[in-house]
């Protein structure tokens, strides 16, 4: 499956795209390159969610934020970029949150390949050379 972002003012449309194809997928992992948009669109997809856009940030030294979708859910946003043994993602926890049954936006999911389950939908970001992007899983 696909979904194509044609540009900053695509992305709310697209979120909402998103969230709709990839229906009960609770493990979702971005891999793409540095500045391809990971952030952005995971803020997107949060916001399509009713995350409060004052609540979103990038999760870089924290490695995980949680945030409440408009239901009250919990959604966690984690980046590993920072990463660099499997241990430091197991000392946060990496599998209560994993197992919560809750989404869990994964960015630079390269860095804990060997942890993740394999339910896991690992999702491509690609830059167009049009600037646009494109979402495969």
């Amino acid at each position: 499956m696909e979904v194509v972002i044609k540009d900053l003012q695509d992305l709310e449309r697209a979120a909402h795209e998103f969230l709709e194809k990839i229906q009960d997928s609770r493990l979702v992992a971005f891999y793409a390159p540095m500045g391809a948009g990971k952030t952005t669109f995971t803020t997107a997809v949060c916001k399509a969610l009713g995350v409060k856009e004052d609540a979103i940030s990038s999760p870089t030294f924290a490695i995980v934020n949680e945030y409440r979708a408009g239901d009250g859910s919990p959604v966690f946003h984690f980046d590993f970029y920072r990463i660099t043994r499997n241990a430091e993602a197991l000392d946060i926890g990496l599998y209560d949150y994993l197992d919560s049954g809750c989404l869990c936006l994964m960015e630079w999911p390269e860095n804990i390949e060997d942890l993740l389950p394999d339910e896991t939908l690992k999702v491509s970001i690609s830059v167009n050379p049009d600037g646009s992007r494109l979402l495969s899983w």
